[in-house]
């Protein structure tokens, strides 16, 4: 009896050493991950800084969604095309649109956050406060999953772009990755659908009425507006003309 016990209490005390010892494994091994993602978040950030982007998360999720949903596959319409080759109007028709104060924030409007988690306290419908860095982050690198680790991984991003690309820059890979309709990604593809012109040679009216499109283009067609897309249209023309377009 005595052997038994003796042996029990070492087959415990061997189980109580063993258990921090994996626990401490684990730990390392978590935290060895966490660091091998903000360093190579890091590198494909800089390096996006001047290649152009190949696709997106959000472009890979629609073949996704046709997989799942079990549709047809149909191929992304999508490329790439620089800033000088795109109308200086597209960029003012998409801030005057989603973010005005682009020029002037670090990544996060806090004051259009803060409204909006007032007025969801209050009982209002929750409304969109994300800044076009925070789109470029959203659509580049995640997909539209909502959890809090998303929206971490969201502010990471976003804090990178504004850290490492200029303003410029974040437009351009806006422009050229915003959904304009079903499977057709980019403002090069929009711009001949829709109007058969270059991006180069949009017009204001032209381009606000894709950016009108924006918050839901597959509800919202370019080629097939609705009174709400006209009126949204005109407003982006008269907040283009306020912010000196």
């Amino acid at each position: 009896m005595i052997i038994q016990s003796d042996y029990a209490t070492d087959h415990r005390a061997a189980q109580r050493n063993t258990q921090p010892s994996l626990w401490k494994r684990l730990k390392s091994l978590l935290y060895s991950a966490f660091l091998m993602f903000m360093a190579t978040s890091v590198v494909i950030v800089i390096l996006l800084r001047w290649l152009p982007v190949p696709t997106s998360a959000f472009m890979l999720y629609r073949h996704f969604e046709d997989v799942t949903e079990q549709q047809t596959f149909k191929p992304i319409r999508y490329d790439w095309v620089s800033y000088e080759e795109i109308s200086p109007h597209a960029s003012r028709a998409v801030v005057a649109s989603e973010d005005q104060k682009f020029y002037s924030h670090s990544g996060f409007d806090f004051e259009s956050i803060q409204k909006a988690i007032a007025a969801r306290a209050k009982g209002g419908k929750l409304r969109g406060a994300s800044t076009i860095s925070q789109q470029v982050a959203k659509n580049l690198f995640l997909t539209p999953t909502k959890s809090l680790i998303r929206k971490g991984v969201e502010v990471w991003f976003t804090f990178l772009i504004e850290s490492f690309w200029s303003k410029e820059r974040i437009l351009e890979v806006y422009l050229n990755i915003a959904e304009f309709g079903d499977h057709l990604f980019g403002i090069n593809e929009a711009s001949y659908k829709y109007f058969g012109v270059t991006p180069k040679r949009l017009s204001p009216a032209q381009a606000a009425l894709l950016a009108a499109t924006l918050p839901n283009p597959l509800r919202y067609q370019a080629n097939h507006p609705s009174g709400y897309v006209f009126k949204r249209q005109r407003w982006i023309l008269r907040q283009m003309r306020n912010l000196g377009s």
